[in-house]
């Protein structure tokens, strides 16, 4: 057992030290402005980075065909995990999709991520690597995916549910799947996205009385400010004018640590969590925040490495869905915190505050980690 740990990715390993020391560095500065309702924050994230260091080597020695073979079984709890929490959990920050455990939350939402990437997979890997067909593959797999996006959407959880959509064209595309089919895709997607800012542009004042009646006035202000950021009232992009002062008030080499002064909550909130980059930016500048982005462009290069060697398509199908999903929280964060994305509550991969959050990358990581220790085994059978 231990020979096989032994085998790992240490590199891989070695950047989510890095990961876990900026991690808890980052958290403690963001939660120095508040009083006491954050403290304890950082030594949160160190225990949570154990239990991710113990998920991780557990999960490297399981075979991930195991949880191939089940994966179905995951999906149907997966669904209805997301039905429980829109239905029992209680409302925080606006949305339901926390279950309340003690002080602890759990967002089921994170695991279904990694659960639609097995269900995924499991299924492209019946095509052997052969052109997927559009009613065949493409419109099951499709509607699979679309089950849970809807579910987090109405929780609200706009964040996470983009994400299953874009690990779904990420699978799709390395499964093989038709330039004419992407055309389409590609078309009808355009198509909706003009419709949709055709639509807000005309109705944009019943559009936001409407959200505003129903305590969602904050969708309107991200997706406003994106789309018409000269129209857009100061307190609409209040975050997102904030956001790009304390990035660049950092300058080359930013303000030093704990010296940031716009990260409090009252110019940029969630700092420790969805804004976490913005402390980055504000006291560890332009070089810091580049050596952040370089870590992960690192770290992801060893995965795209490992799916290459994949003898079975099945784990290389996985890991593509695990890199697509990583490559777009990345993008969006940091997108929505420069002004390039319109803001959503998408975090920074294991550099933001958040138990289920770390768990879950921690457990894709194993779960990559599993596929690098089992190609052997499958050559032989």
């Amino acid at each position: 057992m231990l020979f096989k740990l032994k085998k790992l990715d240490w590199v891989m390993v070695g950047i989510l030290a890095l990961f876990m020391v900026f991690s808890t560095l980052l958290v403690r500065s963001a939660i120095a402005p508040y009083d006491s309702e954050f403290q304890g924050y950082d030594l949160r994230t160190v225990i949570f980075y154990i239990l991710g260091f113990i998920v991780v080597f557990g999960m490297a020695l399981v075979d991930y065909r195991f949880l191939l073979r089940y994966s179905w079984y995951g999906y149907g709890a997966g669904c209805l995990l997301l039905i429980l929490v829109y239905l029992l959990a209680p409302e925080i920050n606006g949305a339901r999709s926390w279950f309340r455990i003690g002080s602890l939350l759990f967002q089921p939402a994170e695991l279904v991520k990694v659960i639609l990437i097995l269900v995924t997979a499991y299924l492209l890997g019946q095509r052997q690597g052969q052109a997927l067909r559009f009613r065949g593959d493409i419109v099951p797999i499709s509607v699979i995916s679309l089950v849970p996006f809807f579910l987090v959407l109405i929780q609200p959880d706009l964040g996470n549910a983009i994400i299953y959509l874009v690990v779904l064209v990420g699978m799709l595309w390395i499964g093989n799947a038709k330039y004419s089919h992407v055309l389409i895709a590609l078309t009808a997607a355009v198509a909706a996205l003009i419709v949709f800012v055709t639509l807000f542009n005309a109705y944009n004042e019943q559009i936001r009385d409407y959200l505003e009646s129903h305590k969602k006035v904050h969708w309107y202000q991200r997706i406003n400010t994106f789309i018409n950021p000269d129209q857009a009232s100061n307190d609409d992009k209040h975050q997102s004018n904030y956001a790009k002062i304390a990035i660049g008030s950092g300058g080359l080499l930013g303000d030093g640590y704990m010296k940031g002064e716009l990260k409090n909550k009252k110019f940029v909130p969630y700092p420790y969590s969805d804004s976490i980059f913005v402390v980055v930016g504000e006291e560890f500048g332009f070089l810091g925040s580049s050596l952040l982005l370089l870590l992960y462009f690192l770290f992801i290069y060893r995965m795209i490495l490992i799916a290459l060697r994949c003898i079975d398509k099945r784990g290389a199908y996985i890991i593509v869905g695990i890199v697509a999903m990583f490559l777009f929280q990345i993008f969006e964060n940091v997108g929505m915190m420069i002004g390039l994305m319109p803001i959503t509550g998408i975090t920074l991969p294991f550099i933001s505050y958040g138990g289920t959050s770390l768990l879950i990358n921690m457990l894709c990581i194993g779960l990559v980690f599993s596929i690098m220790l089992h190609q052997e085994k499958y050559k032989v059978e």
